[in-house]
């Protein structure tokens, strides 16, 4: 398509139809050993609404100390409030997060380097 000028204007549709709209246009500028960090983050937010169905699912459960909630592969993040008292397993956590569950009385256990905590799918 390159330096073709107006005479390849009518192959554009075939293009897109056959590449999509991302054909044409910038994409940005990354290296190639440049990667995305993958990691996958979870906000207390997101949790405290959804602490019923992780209930349900298995992946929390109540005890005497409050509710426990395995989160192996995430990293929890302080946005929003907390109403429960949580025990939350988690690869890392925030600063922010950790104060938000210790002012309820709950903690996060976060696993250290070389260790990894048992991961259950959360979606």
């Amino acid at each position: 398509m390159a330096g073709s000028g107006k005479r390849a204007d009518q192959k554009k549709s075939l293009v897109i139809k056959l590449y999509g709209n991302e054909y044409f246009g910038k994409q940005g500028i990354t290296s190639r050993k440049t990667e995305r960090d993958k990691r996958k983050r979870i906000n207390l937010l997101n949790i405290e609404l959804n602490l019923d169905s992780y209930i349900k699912s298995g992946i929390a459960k109540k005890s005497k100390d409050g509710i426990e909630i395995n989160l192996g592969g995430y990293k929890i993040l302080g946005e929003g409030e907390l109403k429960n008292k949580l025990i939350i397993k988690a690869q890392e956590a925030s600063k922010s997060a950790t104060e938000k569950v210790k002012k309820l009385g709950g903690e996060i256990i976060t696993s250290k380097k070389g260790e990894s905590i048992e991961e259950k799918n959360v979606e």
